[in-house]
């Protein structure tokens, strides 16, 4: 270790001649190559351990579940009941908070009649562990495992609800497990497109490994796909829901939420986005419902 200290010392103190410009990029390069997962999840992942409100503060009605991965870890989550053969919603969140924070929309999935499940990736809300793609991955397919094994649930009554980096976790699902329907929103590409969106990353997109592949994945999902994104969405580029719908294979629907942002599409789409979600769902191989661009670019 001290003779590589010192190498890189020597490097760094050379003359800065064409030669030794390519050999500090070069070591740049690989230290980041060698760290990014680190930096990634340092960008990523902003998780918050306290919860902050109970499902009862909003008049919701659940059961509070624990379940294990495939690695032991122990994950939580709530679990909202409806009639008995109403679709199940496997809702797997956005990047930052914790269960608490989507308690709003569950209330509206609810009033449609639907069950719905939400989860805490590792290291999020009182879930144990710590969050990484692998381990996002193997969280949402440990709670896909929970709802049919422990809930009983059969596959073609489960739908996949992914919010931004849920998305991502939506997808993995859908690529190994079968599902009644997927429904992503505000999803993006790869984290590789998205440091080409990122200023402080334009210069080092290059080297981003290719993670979070939603835009080679989404070829794979042979269930009906729902795609949603807000027109004004200044997180991830509306032109990524495009993208993403334009490589998805039918059937598949896009719905467009004018005026609306990266956190706020549920809000501001109002009746039209429910009226879509809801027919969709219900519906999902015939469905074609209003504000949805079933084919060619906008």
């Amino acid at each position: 270790m001290n003779k590589a200290v010192k190498k890189i010392r020597r490097v760094l103190s050379m003359p800065i001649s064409g030669l030794n410009l390519v050999l500090l990029l070069f070591l740049v390069l690989a230290l980041s190559y060698c760290f990014y997962p680190r930096i990634e999840n340092f960008f990523i992942f902003y998780p918050e351990a306290e919860l902050e409100a109970a499902p009862s503060a909003w008049g919701l009605d659940y059961e509070d579940i624990v379940f294990p991965t495939g690695g032991g870890k122990k994950l939580h989550g709530w679990f909202f009941p409806a009639p008995a053969q109403a679709p199940v919603i496997l809702f797997c969140h956005g990047n930052a908070g914790n269960i608490s924070h989507r308690l709003e929309n569950i209330r509206l999935l609810v009033e449609q009649g639907f069950q719905v499940f939400i989860f805490d990736y590792q290291g999020y809300g009182k879930s144990q562990g710590s969050p990484s793609e692998g381990r996002l991955y193997e969280d949402g397919l440990a709670a896909y495992d929970f709802l049919t094994k422990d809930k009983g649930f059969p596959p073609e009554r489960i739908v996949l609800f992914g919010r931004s980096l849920g998305a991502a976790v939506a997808v993995e699902i859908a690529v190994n497990r079968k599902v009644r329907a997927v429904i992503l929103e505000g999803a993006f590409t790869s984290t590789k497109d998205m440091a080409k969106t990122l200023f402080f990353f334009q210069v080092f997109a290059f080297a981003v490994p290719l993670h979070y592949n939603n835009l080679e994945k989404i070829t794979r999902i042979p269930a009906p796909k729902l795609l949603i994104h807000g027109k004004e969405d200044a997180i991830v580029p509306f032109w990524m829901g495009r993208a993403l719908y334009e490589k998805a294979k039918p059937p598949k629907a896009f719905l467009a939420v004018e005026r609306a942002g990266h956190n706020d599409t549920y809000l501001l789409g109002g009746k039209t986005y429910l009226e879509t979600l809801s027919s969709f769902i219900q519906q999902p191989e015939k469905f074609s419902g209003p504000g949805t661009v079933s084919q060619g670019p906008e």
